[in-house]
């Protein structure tokens, strides 16, 4: 009987297996870089354990550390999570060579899949192993792990060695492992999996289909079990798929089997030999928790000869902490508020007053919906993220809001190219016209009178905030009466709640501010000062870093003096085990460049300048 177990992993998905392990009366180990010492996995688990002598980026793929911290700490079982060593056979083996029970499947199964390119041969499929015209587009893909990390699509054969060089970097700061494959792309089509779970006695579970055809850079974004509008007979192939795959390498515990359907056909993608994010959809259809099937069949106890029934629909978003308006770039700083309403439930490794790092990726939470119906599931997800309370970095709640009520979406005709077609739309800014005076209101609120009101008419007071990428000026006065504004009724004032009455109605903004960081409601603004610093200004041309990071790459050619192309890569930043790529502003000549590979930089430092031809 397993008592203690250790969770190879950080964040969310170790706050997620410590909450089963609380249920069920196990003991629970955390282990944490520097960068995580006080991460709410560290916080909330039994005991602790430092990892030491890694850099935070790559402290949690030391398998050797890993395994040395649960024998000191006790644990009898190591939980592997998700991403970081959970597919990496030489970690399974090192648990189970340490006499530690092993919450996943065998080495061997890991090993015949985890390497999407045996994983093909097994299925009867092949890589592509040379490139030629005929065969774009094509997709370049880590042999190892998932997430979208080390993928790239290519629709030029020049862009290839570039593509696949990018490809083996990603994947190696990500998993340890650079190889990379490539394969046909499928463009198009519907992103659909299948949850399975097997046992020690010979049984395997088909726990129906979800869809993940959302995503962005090819890691998912919104998931939904059942995959809606799939037919009868087309699911029930994916199923025999799924279970043949699972026999044919004699799995045990959950796993995943991903495909891609266009035409009425399916497409193998890969097994995932792990617990994936997005089970908890699954979990909510079939009315059981995945963890604790895993740790019953670590055990060796038998699973029942059929699945429980599958009951209603449920939805699953990711909230992130990034910009999709600006090429979904990971922000940093501190979370100072996350709480969703009722009836939906939040998978989070964050807590209020939690800091967001550069190290690791930038999910903030799972919200998951669950609904007797599609529809029903889809408006309780998208009402709740309207009305959660999110005060920190810039993050992706108004798009997931938008995905779930875009028409493609409700009428379950999307696929994985719905962010390349809708993006823009979907990233409009669409700022409430009166947050800015709802602000000020507040910020004026208990200020004294006597400072602000005068027996004669006088200038009225301004403030000025950014909004949207846009400057907003407001006016409002002092009165014997109150507070008032032009054009709109004050009906109440006080540091944190502005009620204003517009046309005959009245509306409520709620107000928090940390330090020049206001948010009203779901509109997030930043205070300017009252006379803006002439010193504080860029040159025209000027790039800066969107988020902390190291400077990998230099792009070929980029020397002060070149000429560049407006959207031609200078250089590439990694943060967050993703690169990302900084390009030229405009037409015209490299004048400065102050990155060099290797170099750390913080956000809004000075990479290069770019002077218009």
């Amino acid at each position: 009987m397993i008592t203690t177990v250790l969770v190879a992993n950080r964040g969310e998905i170790a706050c997620r297996v410590f909450r089963t392990c609380r249920e069920l009366g196990i003991r629970t180990i955390a282990v944490h870089s520097d960068a995580d010492g006080n991460a709410l996995h560290a916080r909330v688990a039994d005991a602790t354990v430092r990892l030491a002598g890694a850099a935070p980026a790559d402290t949690y793929l030391r398998g050797d550390l890993i395994v040395k911290a649960a024998m000191a700490a006790g644990a009898d079982a190591v939980h592997p999570g998700y991403g970081f060593l959970s597919e990496n056979a030489d970690f399974a083996r090192a648990v189970l060579d340490a006499g530690l029970v092993w919450i996943g499947p065998p080495p061997e199964a890991i090993e015949a899949m985890a390497s999407k390119t045996r994983a093909k041969e097994l299925m009867g499929l092949e890589p592509l192993r040379e490139v030629t015209e005929d065969d774009l587009p094509v997709l370049v893909k880590a042999a190892a792990g998932g997430g979208g990390r080390g993928m790239r699509i290519v629709r030029r054969l020049e862009d290839l060695d570039a593509a696949l060089e990018g490809a083996r970097a990603e994947a190696a700061s990500a998993f340890g492992d650079g190889e990379v494959f490539v394969e046909p792309y499928v463009e198009n089509g519907r992103h659909v999996e299948v949850q399975v779970l097997a046992d020690t006695h010979g049984t395997v579970w088909a726990l129906g289909t979800r869809d993940c055809s959302l995503q962005r850079r090819h890691q998912k974004v919104i998931e939904e079990a059942p995959a809606p509008a799939l037919p009868d007979e087309l699911a029930q192939e994916l199923h025999r798929l799924a279970v043949r795959a699972t026999r044919a390498v004699d799995y045990v515990g959950a796993g995943t089997v991903e495909f891609l359907v266009a035409g009425g056909k399916a497409h193998f993608l890969e097994m995932n030999t792990r617990l994936q994010v997005e089970h908890p959809v699954t979990e909510a259809v079939f009315g059981i928790d995945l963890v604790a099937q895993q740790i019953r069949v670590a055990e060796g106890h038998a699973l029942a000869s059929d699945p429980p029934r599958a009951r209603g629909h449920a939805v699953e978003a990711r909230l992130y902490a990034e910009d999709p308006a600006n090429d979904w770039t990971p922000q940093t700083g501190t979370l100072h508020r996350l709480t969703v309403p009722e009836g939906v439930r939040l998978d989070t490794g964050y807590e209020d007053g939690d800091s967001i790092g550069v190290h690791y990726d930038p999910m903030l939470a799972k919200v998951v919906a669950h609904a007797p119906t599609r529809a029903e599931a889809l408006r309780r997800l998208s009402g709740a993220l309207e009305r959660a309370t999110l005060h920190g970095p810039v993050t992706n709640r108004d798009l997931l809001v938008r995905s779930l009520r875009h028409p493609e979406f409700t009428a379950a005709r999307m696929d994985t190219g719905f962010y390349d077609r809708h993006l823009p739309d979907l990233t409009k800014p669409s700022p409430d016209a009166h947050a800015p005076l709802a602000a000020a209101l507040a910020d004026a609120h208990g200020r004294s009178r006597l400072g602000g009101w005068r027996n004669v008419p006088s200038q009225p007071q301004t403030k000025r905030y950014a909004m949207a990428g846009e400057e907003h000026e407001v006016r409002y006065r002092h009165t014997r009466a109150g507070l008032e504004a032009d054009g709109v009724r004050v009906v109440h004032a006080d540091a944190r709640l502005v009620v204003l009455e517009v046309d005959g109605v009245q509306r409520k903004f709620e107000v928090a501010r940390y330090g020049d960081e206001v948010h009203v409601n779901a509109t997030r603004l930043t205070a300017l000062p009252r006379f803006p610093d002439p010193v504080a200004q860029l040159a025209p041309g000027s790039l800066v870093a969107p988020m902390p990071g190291t400077v990998v790459k230099i792009a070929e050619g980029a020397v002060v003096g070149a000429a560049v192309r407006a959207g031609e890569p200078l250089l590439w930043l990694e943060a967050m085990k993703m690169e990302h790529k900084i390009t030229a502003p405009v037409t015209g000549t490299l004048t400065a460049l102050h990155a060099a590979p290797g170099h750390q930089v913080t956000v809004g430092s000075l990479l290069a300048v770019v002077q218009a031809a």
